[in-house]
């Protein structure tokens, strides 16, 4: 059995995995039905995909506009939406416009502006979470927190964009009270945001090591992938080796 498909199968990991989420839940004393999943297949090929598809599942995050676009054509009946959860350059919002559901990494004007400018060509209008640095990692993306409030403000601009929420990646540590100060940090953004007057209720926080502590903190997604598709032949620096997004 190859590392990259350990025993169990993907049908039988992801409802692992839905139950691990569903454990976490209400051990904060949430319900199971206000916490989402996000499988992120990112590096697995069209295949093990199409196999999740045939389970029920329909919303797949990826970090690289390049690998939507090469799973997009084959998997093209399948329905599925496509999330860009990772970092985004400007010079790919073309593809993106084109090709996802979802983006939960606006993180900056300039790239609202050319998504709002690509999206008035396609004619589409796209959700969007706003991703919120919460930790002081150079690795990390994300508006400054302090920066939230006017970013919101200034999105109201753009009616091709449609905010749903905030997403964040926490500090990688094995000090559980470090993680859950970047969720707590989000979750009280959102607050703050709600109060004033923005339609954000979204928290897309947590991953494979850290979701039963973003539910705990709030989350209303948690983007899993190595507990679903197992481990991943090479490290993300294999692929991308410039700043990590590791789900």
């Amino acid at each position: 059995m190859s590392p990259n498909h350990p025993q169990g199968g993907l049908q039988a990991r992801w409802q692992a995995v839905r139950e691990r989420v569903d454990a976490a839940c209400r051990a904060a004393g949430r319900d199971p039905a206000e916490v989402g999943i996000l499988p992120v297949s990112k590096t697995f090929p069209v295949e093990v995909i199409r196999e999740a598809v045939s389970f029920g599942l329909r919303r797949f995050g990826e970090n690289k506009v390049q690998e939507i676009k090469a799973k997009y054509e084959p998997l093209a009946d399948c329905a599925i939406d496509w999330i860009m959860i990772g970092h985004l350059q400007t010079n790919k919002v073309k593809e993106v416009a084109r090709l996802v559901s979802e983006v939960q990494s606006l993180d900056r004007m300039e790239l609202a502006e050319a998504l709002h400018k690509r999206l008035q060509i396609e004619g589409r209008v796209l959700d969007v979470l706003v991703q919120v640095k919460t930790s002081t990692e150079e690795t990390k993306y994300g508006l400054p927190a302090d920066e939230l409030p006017g970013f919101l403000d200034a999105l109201r601009s753009f009616d091709t964009l449609r905010v749903r929420g905030l997403m964040t990646l926490a500090v990688n540590s094995e000090d559980e009270s470090r993680v859950r100060t970047c969720f707590r940090m989000l979750r009280e953004l959102r607050d703050q945001a709600m109060a004033s007057g923005h339609d954000v209720p979204r928290l897309s926080m947590g991953m494979s090591g850290d979701f039963a502590l973003a539910i705990a903190e709030g989350a209303t997604e948690v983007r899993i992938g190595t507990a679903i598709f197992g481990e991943r032949a090479y490290p993300d620096s294999y692929y991308w080796p410039e700043k990590p997004n590791p789900v």
